[in-house]
C-alpha cells in the first residue's frame, strides 16, 4: 500500500485542537517556546504558518515570524510527529514558507533547539541540528541556563566610598537604559538587536514579565556620581499547579554595563552575583556573546559551583 500523498496548506480555524493533538505534549521547554509562534497569519508582526497533511491528519506544522527586536531574520519553527519524521514533512514545510516574504523583504531565517548531548536527551533533540543544517541553518550562538550554588564566591567587601550596592525599582529610567544598551550590545556581533526602552520594559522589566525587583552594582554610591557597572533583575517563578521548593533557584537577568572593558565587566559581574549567591542560589541564562559573564560562569562550571539545567543552540542563515 502506498504512503498517502502529503498536503500542504494554510493555518485555518480549529488548527489550534488539531495540531495541539497531533504533536502531543511538547517535550522540551524550547519546543513549548517555539510552538507559540504556530497559529493564524498576522501582519504586525507578520507571521505564516503551513500546516502538512496525510490521508487527511496533521502530521506536521512549521511557522517563520518577524521580530521587532532582531530585524535581519525571521524566526522559524518547524516540527513533525514522531511517525513522520525523516520522510520529507519537515523540508517540505520549510520549503513552502519560503516561498512568501514578509513585506519587510527578510527572508534570512533563524532557529533554536536542545544541544542533545546532555543527560536526558531526546531523539527529537538529536535530530534538531542535522535537519537545521540541511535547510541551510548554521550554529551561530550558543545558550546555558545554569544553576549557581550558594557561598560559591567569596563575597567582596564594601566600603563608604567604594562600589555600592543599590535597590532600583524595575521602571527606573537608568536601568532601563543600561539593559537596552546591554542586550544590543550582546546580541550586535551575531544577531543585530533594536532594543528600544519601551522593547526594554516590555520584554524584561515589566511586571507583566514577573520582574520583581532590582538589584545594581556602582563603582561608588549614587549620591558621589556613581555609575552602574552591573545590574540583577529577579522573576517570579513560572506559574506551575505545584509550589517551588524554598531551595528553588532564583531566576535571575545578570548583567553588565556595555561600555566597560571586558576586565572590569568580569570584575562587576563577579561581585554582584556573590552577593546573590550568598545564601541562596540562582538561575541566570548566559549566551557566549556575553563573555565577561561567560567567563565567569564558565569558571563556577569548572569548579562543581555551578551546573547547567538546559542548553540551547541558535542556528541561522548565514548573514
Amino acid at each position: 500500500m502506498s504512503e498517502p500523498t502529503l498536503a500542504l496548506r494554510d493555518w485555518r480555524d480549529g488548527d489550534e485542537v488539531a495540531v495541539a493533538d497531533a504533536l502531543g505534549p511538547a517535550a522540551t521547554p524550547q519546543a513549548a517556546l517555539g510552538r507559540a509562534l504556530l497559529g493564524p497569519g498576522t501582519h504586525q508582526p507578520w507571521r505564516r504558518t503551513v500546516v502538512a497533511e496525510a490521508g487527511g491528519a496533521v502530521v506536521g506544522a512549521g511557522a517563520v515570524s518577524e521580530s521587532g527586536l532582531h530585524p535581519d531574520r525571521l524566526w522559524l519553527y518547524v516540527e513533525v510527529v514522531p511517525g513522520q519524521r525523516r520522510h520529507g514533512v519537515g523540508t517540505a514545510l520549510v520549503s513552502a514558507l519560503r516561498e512568501e516574504a514578509p513585506p519587510s523583504g527578510t527572508t534570512g531565517l533563524r532557529s533554536r533547539y536542545p544541544v542533545a548531548d546532555l543527560d536526558g536527551g531526546t531523539e527529537t533533540d538529536a535530530a534538531a541540528a542535522p535537519f537545521a543544517a540541511s535547510v541551510g541553518l548554521v550554529p551561530i550562538q550558543r545558550s546555558r541556563l545554569v544553576v549557581v550554588a550558594p557561598g560559591s564566591l567569596t563575597v567582596p567587601p564594601f566600603g563608604p566610598t567604594g562600589p555600592a550596592l543599590e535597590d532600583l525599582a524595575t521602571g527606573s529610567v537608568e536601568l532601563t537604559k543600561t539593559v537596552a544598551a546591554f542586550y544590543d550590545a550582546v546580541h550586535a556581533p551575531w544577531d543585530r538587536a533594536q532594543m528600544t526602552l519601551g522593547r526594554a520594559q516590555d520584554h524584561l522589566l515589566a511586571p507583566a514579565t514577573g520582574a520583581r525587583g532590582a538589584v545594581v552594582l556602582r563603582d561608588r554610591p549614587k549620591d558621589a556620581g556613581g555609575r552602574i557597572l552591573a545590574f540583577a533583575v529577579s522573576y517570579d517563578p513560572p506559574a506551575t499547579d505545584t509550589e517551588a521548593p524554598e531551595d528553588a533557584p532564583t531566576e535571575v537577568l545578570l548583567g553588565y554595563d556595555a561600555e566597560l572593558d571586558p576586565s572590569r565587566a568580569r570584575g562587576a559581574v563577579r561581585n554582584l552575583l556573590a552577593m546573590l549567591v550568598a545564601r541562596l542560589p540562582v538561575q541566570v541564562e548566559v549566551d557566549d556573546a556575553m563573555e565577561p559573564l561567560a567567563a565567569v560562569i564558565t569558571g563556577l562550571l569548572a569548579s562543581g559551583a555551578a551546573r547547567v539545567e538546559a542548553e540551547t543552540e541558535i542556528a541561522a542563515t548565514p548573514a
